[in-house]
């Protein structure tokens, strides 16, 4: 009988199981390479600190995983201060991030295409249906809408359920690529499922505070644009105090997207509860300060993250230009009619009655929209690799 070894997954122990138990487990995505493991023979000791020695991690298991395996999988508590370490870049980092962000994406391309469709599935089927009962014959037009409201709504409420599952799924379908590892996208979706309370509290948590900082922003903007209706002397006061809240705005948002930037990383890849995600994502994203500047984690981050929203940004300003110039004509027009009125009631009631409907999107926004979302894996991907980089250096 061959070795026996003892999976720790989630803090429960399974086993004792064999090599040939232990690939199927693989195959179903029960185990990755971040697991704890242990010989069956060898019983868990406690160490003369504390904690529980003889452990090792799935990735070591002779013909399980290759010797190249994702982070290892952490316990918290007593080790804060080896995980503190190993954290920290000691060296240059090796990778080229953009060259493995492509290579991995092409190499798992259909795997990818998978977590995609899941993704946008609920939004593409809320557009064709709603075009369709739009469109269609003999429906009364309340109906229609009541219909088309209670379809979208549910469409949206499961796209909304299923973002969680795709951020961890790209996690783990770019460490397994990453360390040319072959997966299913079955076992991909079923590891996924499994973080999902976690990923899914942490996006409502991530997200949330930044768009309350976003309303801050507005509201902010909007104590400026009141603050012609008082004296001067309120005005000086009114514009101080925004300026000061502005400040205090961006510096809480830079902040924030400081100790974000690796929170999917940790949560998934570490399997990190959701507070602990989020302090090492800050401290590897601070890390680096016996490095070059452009080396940090930080700044090679920023940098990602500013080509991706300079790509989106692009895409809607391209999905969106008729419509802009649409609305720029309208304005024009406005201005003009506005300037030689004889009668400025009746112009406002002209203006009001001309003012342009809402339209549906056009195939062609559709068409970059979904460009967008076959693309945007590759934003997830990249985060990955650069935070696989810094984990391999810092363990060196």
């Amino acid at each position: 009988m061959g070795e026996q070894w003892i999976i720790r997954v989630q803090g429960k122990d399974y086993g004792p199981a064999d090599l040939e138990t232990l690939l199927e487990w693989k195959v179903d995505g029960r185990v990755i390479p971040t697991n704890p493991a242990r010989r069956a023979d060898v019983e868990s000791a406690v160490g003369a600190s504390g904690t529980e020695a003889l452990w090792e991690t799935a990735g070591e298991i002779p013909g399980l995983f290759r010797e190249e395996a994702p982070p290892v999988q952490i316990e918290t508590g007593d080790q804060e201060s080896e995980v503190s370490d190993r954290t920290i870049p000691t060296r240059p980092p090796t990778r080229n991030v953009f060259v493995e962000t492509f290579r991995i994406y092409f190499r798992g391309f259909f795997q990818f295409l998978g977590l995609v469709l899941l993704s946008i599935a609920p939004l593409l089927c809320s557009e064709l249906t709603s075009r369709f009962i739009n469109s269609a014959p003999g429906i009364n037009a309340d109906l229609r809408m009541e219909v088309v409201s209670a379809f979208k709504f549910c469409m949206q409420a499961l796209w909304i359920v299923l973002i969680p599952v795709y951020i961890a799924g790209i996690q783990i379908l770019s460490a397994e690529l990453a360390t040319k590892h072959r997966i299913s996208l079955l076992s991909v979706l079923n590891g996924a499922v499994k973080y999902w309370p976690r990923v899914a509290g942490l996006c409502i948590f991530v997200y949330g505070v930044f768009f309350l900082l976003i309303l801050m922003a507005f509201f902010i903007a909007a104590m400026v644009g009141v603050a012609g209706a008082f004296g001067s002397t309120a005005q000086i006061v009114i514009i101080v105090i925004a300026l000061g809240l502005l400040v205090l705005q961006v510096s809480l948002f830079c902040r924030f997207f400081v100790f974000t930037l690796f929170w999917q990383q940790y949560a998934v890849l570490e399997d990190l509860s959701s507070f602990d995600a989020l302090r090492e994502s800050g401290r590897l994203a601070r890390s680096g300060a016996d490095l070059p500047w452009y080396q940090r984690p930080i700044w090679r981050a920023a940098l990602i993250v500013s080509i991706w929203i300079a790509f989106a940004l692009a895409i809607a300003t391209l999905a969106l230009w008729p419509k802009l110039v649409a609305q720029w004509s309208f304005i024009q027009d406005t201005v003009k009619q506005l300037s030689a009125a004889q009668d400025p009631q009746a112009v406002s009631q002209k203006i009001m009655e001309s003012l342009p409907k809402e339209q549906p999107a056009t195939w062609a926004e559709v068409g970059l929209g979904v460009l967008q979302r076959f693309l945007q894996p590759l934003l997830g991907i990249a985060f990955v690799v650069l935070y696989l980089d810094y984990k391999k250096d810092g363990e060196g």
